[in-house]
């Protein structure tokens, strides 16, 4: 297991979108784990202004995501601003890399397999994320997480390999640890914390569902067509896969919106924006993008309680998985 100076205790919090403000980010920081925002789908101003406010919050590293299906052309503004750490998905960011580190910006890379991992390591990347079919959200992986680790941390060598897909608890952690992670990636368990800028709606739908009730679609496809995504089940999937699952132009209620953003912009059903807090309308029947690691989140707690109750569990558990082997 190669070890990792990116934070304290390693725990990262997954860039989950709109749900990953400033506060989420620099709470998990400021605890000894590393936070995270996306910049993917902010213009220039956006991204100044949240880099700018994780830095007013907190003074440890954090990172920040681009998904490179979406032409990240705002990037220079980041290393601009001065974000400490990037990592990319959906992507070769070849060209970004270069950039990065003259800036003096570390880089993580997520990869699915060890074909990928390869391909990205030429790169050299100074960490690697391994992605599992179990995340929520936007997933890229194809395959279960133990087998992805296992085969990425078979090539990584010296480079950090950090586990995600699925993890909730220290169990979770410790499990990774030991098959050769430097640490995991949590996404759905931080969304469920009281920083989290989802809608409370949403968070409290989290904590309550289990894992069945979480499904590997294409259904809330507005912006990002073809791209498969873990969501609950809730209204507006279940009358799409009762349907058929038809294409755009051919779905049930596709023309009413399901809520609208602070703005009053309506939000299409399909589409992919998630339940923010400054939402309203049927947040039930939005994307809910939640990982299988649902049925063991808890409760709805602050960040920092979230770091510390998975780091003291796995610190626990690591020792009696030694012995056993």
């Amino acid at each position: 297991m190669a070890q990792t100076p990116l934070c304290e205790i390693p725990i990262l919090q997954a860039p989950v979108a709109s749900a990953a403000g400033a506060h989420l980010c620099a709470a998990v920081s400021n605890a000894g784990g590393l936070g995270s925002v996306s910049l993917t789908w902010r213009d220039e101003e956006d991204t100044r202004q949240i880099l700018s406010n994780v830095r007013a919050l907190t003074d440890k590293p954090f990172y920040a995501n681009f998904v490179l299906h979406f032409n990240p052309t705002h990037f220079g503004v980041a290393l601009d601003a001065g974000v400490p750490i990037v990592t990319f998905s959906w992507g070769n960011p070849a060209g970004l890399v270069k950039d990065a580190r003259s800036a003096g910006t570390k880089v993580g890379v997520q990869v699915t397999s060890a074909e990928s991992a390869k391909r990205m390591l030429e790169l050299e990347p100074d960490f690697l994320i391994a992605q599992g079919v179990e995340a929520g959200g936007h997933v890229q992986s194809v395959n279960p997480l133990t087998q992805v680790l296992t085969d990425v941390v078979s090539v990584a060598g010296d480079v950090p390999v950090f586990a995600a897909g699925g993890l909730a608890t220290g169990a979770d952690l410790a499990r990774m640890m030991h098959i050769g992670a430097a640490g995991g990636v949590f996404g759905t368990r931080f969304v469920a914390s009281t920083e989290s800028d989802a809608h409370p709606w949403y968070r409290s739908a989290l904590v309550e569902a289990s894992p069945l009730d979480t499904v590997l679609t294409t259904c809330f496809n507005g912006e990002w067509p073809n791209a498969a995504h873990r969501v609950l089940q809730n209204s507006t999937y279940l009358a799409w896969e009762a349907a058929g699952c038809p294409s755009p132009g051919n779905r049930p209620g596709e023309d009413e919106p399901t809520g609208f953003t602070a703005e009053g912009i309506p939000v299409p059903r399909y589409d992919n924006a998630m339940p923010r807090f400054d939402m309203t309308g049927n947040h039930e029947a939005m994307a809910l993008y939640a990982g299988t690691s649902i049925g063991k989140l808890g409760s709805v707690i602050p960040a920092a309680n979230i770091v510390q109750l998975i780091w003291n569990q796995a610190c626990a558990i690591l020792p009696e998985i030694a012995v056993t082997e």
